[in-house]
């Protein structure tokens, strides 16, 4: 039986509070403390203000999107669902550490505007929902995803798929503060065609792989023609 993203995030919810309800009678307490040692009950207050605990609370789209930049650390094999913390940031490959989600073999992930390719960045968001979390809840897990996102789209798919075109770039960037380990090669402001790469990966043969990419792009999304690769 499958596993409902919500009921985790619940979950993960009621531990955050508890972490950051403990830490904050802590600071509050520790400041009772020293007021008294240093007779200052009548300057200062022990009480700490929500916004100035050192942990964070549970955000759902801050954590939505925090799922999404580990399942693509997964395709590229930076992450793996099948051992935990770091997997490959540069040395030797160890392919017996994906087992759930395979590894892109090219370092290469076209987003695009309309599923052109059956394991765009797209694609394979919504087969890594599937293979962690079940086929049985799928489309409850996808609407409950794309409702944290908020953005434009007719359906889950396509709020999902407007994210990953418009959206995650920048807020991979922003994580990474200008120094993304992800990079983004694009067609221009419309959007149509993009491809990640994970720069700890990249090889030599990387640039035809992405002109074969484009080509492949600009076949299926115009007229139909021949594709050399």
């Amino acid at each position: 039986m499958g596993t409902l993203i919500s009921t985790k995030y619940a979950a993960w919810q009621r531990e955050c509070d508890e972490r950051f309800q403990r830490l904050k009678a802590n600071e509050e307490e520790l400041n009772r403390i020293f007021i008294g040692i240093y007779g200052l009950q009548d300057e200062l207050s022990p009480e700490v203000e929500d916004k100035d605990v050192t942990v964070r609370r549970a955000d759902l789209q801050r954590e939505v999107k925090s799922l999404i930049s580990y399942a693509v650390g997964c395709f590229f094999g930076r992450y793996s669902v099948d051992c935990e913390g770091l997997c490959y940031a540069g040395g030797e490959w160890d392919a017996s550490k994906y087992k759930t989600i395979i590894p892109d073999p090219d370092n290469v992930i076209p987003i695009c505007d309309d599923d052109y390719f059956e394991d765009d960045l797209t694609a394979r968001v919504v087969d890594f929902v599937r293979k962690v979390y079940g086929e049985d809840t799928l489309e409850e897990n996808l609407k409950f995803i794309a409702s944290a996102l908020a953005g434009k789209g007719d359906s889950p798919r396509e709020v999902i798929r407007n994210y990953l075109l418009t959206g995650f770039y920048a807020d991979h960037c922003k994580i990474y503060q200008k120094r993304p380990i992800y990079w983004l090669f694009s067609s221009g402001k419309k959007h149509g065609f993009k491809a990640l790469v994970y720069m700890h990966r990249w090889c030599t043969p990387i640039m035809p792989i992405i002109g074969c990419a484009i080509f492949s792009f600009t076949a299926k999304s115009s007229a139909p023609t021949l594709s050399p690769c």
